[in-house]
């Protein structure tokens, strides 16, 4: 879908499941979540994506030969704060993206989703991904493990954090990460 990016989380319809607190989370409400998510990314439903996250949301993927690194110190391929991941959908949907114009097709599959206790006002979840992205006659397939870290705000499951760490083994795999995984 080709919208206008949103400004501010309030301005797109709430999505996730509604919780009390984090003590009432399930598993269950966390992998209809990530579904959540994988389905508004494979259909390029970036704004209502965006407003998945918290205000002060952190998004990075690390280079795959320093999966641990630390953006602070480290060379990292993904390093967002709400406001470049604002300005990352700004372009991903516009024709100014050429190289996802027009929008490639995606299938993000989320497995093995492992929730663990809170750790004050979040809670630490990791899962295993697979994300194949077809372009013109190419296919890529994008495989590692998401490390989130969730929130309660206002009643709905928030991404605070959210770290795709890749398991491939080469670079060139990966120099081509335009789509969001």
């Amino acid at each position: 879908m080709n919208t206008p990016a949103v400004d501010s989380p309030t301005q797109a319809p709430a999505v996730g499941p509604r919780v009390a607190d984090l003590a009432s989370v399930t598993r269950g409400d966390v992998e209809e979540f990530l579904y959540t998510e994988a389905e508004l990314l494979d259909d390029w439903d970036l704004d209502t994506w965006l407003t998945m996250y918290t205000d002060d949301c952190r998004y990075v993927i690390p280079c795959n030969d320093t999966p641990e690194g630390d953006p602070a110190r480290d060379l990292v391929l993904i390093d967002d704060d709400a406001l470049r991941l604002r300005c990352r959908v700004e372009r991903l949907n516009s024709r100014r993206a050429h190289r996802e114009y027009p929008h490639s097709a995606t299938s993000h599959q989320v497995t093995n989703v492992r929730v663990r206790p809170a750790e004050g006002d979040e809670l630490p979840v990791v899962a295993e991904f697979v994300v194949w992205r077809f372009r013109g006659e190419r296919s890529t397939a994008y495989s590692g493990r998401y490390h989130y870290r969730l929130r309660a705000v206002d009643g709905l499951l928030k991404i605070a954090s959210k770290r795709c760490t890749l398991r491939m083994g080469s670079l060139r795999q990966v120099s081509d990460v335009a789509i969001v995984l």
